[in-house]
């Protein structure tokens, strides 16, 4: 795939600050949009390794994987530039909102905002998770393994426990077809 913007350690920071600076509601379907299909960087099926390697580390799974493609490409510089773009001016903008937030949390029309603020946010998660999914390969073990995903967590179980169920099944699965 050949990258519709170049990567420069500019072009890599400015990324990620968009990907910050647009995330409300979730930064993974920006953090998609902007390395898939905008900068096409990575594919589909890269972006889903990297994020189920974030999801499975300690912390926000978007910030752990941009540390991680920052590495990949710029080694711990490429981390820094990634981190700070995906943290620095949110954490501004969040701070500004908090002070405002602060003080007119309990009105009826700021409720009903927040309200309607998740619920857009879930449906950008769901939407990421389909795109995600269309663009990986289709084979039963593939599918089954999303379904013994999906189920424990509709059911409420520990995600660390999820993971640490089906993560060596996943591994095992990928080892087992590249040795065909």
């Amino acid at each position: 795939m050949t990258p519709a913007t170049p990567l420069t350690r500019l072009t890599f920071f400015l990324a990620f600050l968009k990907i910050g600076m647009f995330g409300f509601g979730g930064v993974a379907p920006w953090a998609r949009r902007v390395l898939v299909e905008e900068r096409r960087w990575l594919t589909d099926e890269e972006f889903a390794a990297l994020m189920g390697i974030g999801q499975i580390l300690p912390g926000a799974n978007v910030v752990n994987a941009s540390v991680i493609l920052g590495d990949r490409y710029f080694g711990p510089v490429g981390s820094l530039l990634a981190f700070g773009g995906i943290m620095g001016a949110p954490l501004v903008v969040l701070i500004g909102i908090v002070s405002v937030y602060d003080r007119f949390e309990t009105l009826p029309d700021v409720q009903a905002a927040l309200a309607g603020m998740a619920a857009a946010g879930c449906g950008m998660v769901i939407g990421t998770g389909l795109k995600m999914a269309a663009g990986l390969r289709r084979d039963v073990l593939t599918i089954a393994l999303g379904l013994g995903a999906l189920v424990p967590v509709l059911l409420k179980a520990p995600l660390l426990l999820i993971v640490l169920v089906l993560a060596p099944i996943g591994l095992g699965i990928k080892w087992r077809k590249r040795a065909r």
